[in-house]
């Protein structure tokens, strides 16, 4: 059974950064291509980046220039990089496949940006 757990959330002011990992168990996730979900409070789920096989990334024009996703070598789970975060950006963030999703949804990591 595959189980998604991200970590890396946390609470941060405007402009600052976090950096959000995502771990796999029961799948190596090498072949998929990888994307990070936001879901923010009263919305639905939406796909903010995503990351191939190959490393080639795109991303929803709301996080275009602030936010990358990367993938490591060897377990190719996908990372976020997130720079100068909005007030916007508040979210619960969870990892998964894309833009078809395949596994189950982790418990997804939460992301505060306040004053």
């Amino acid at each position: 059974q595959v189980h998604l757990v991200e970590s890396g959330g946390g609470l941060v002011q405007p402009g600052g950064s976090l950096r959000l990992s995502c771990t796999a168990s029961g799948v190596i996730l090498r072949e998929y291509t990888m994307g990070w979900y936001r879901q923010a409070p009263g919305k639905e789920r939406e796909l903010v980046a995503r990351i191939t096989s190959s490393g080639l990334a795109t991303y929803d024009e709301s996080v275009l220039g602030r936010f990358i996703i990367s993938r490591d070598g060897a377990l190719s789970a996908p990372y976020l990089r997130m720079n100068n975060l909005r007030l916007e950006d508040t979210a619960v963030y969870y990892c998964n496949t894309a833009p078809a999703t395949v596994f189950p949804w982790g418990r997804g990591t939460q992301v505060t940006v306040s004053a």
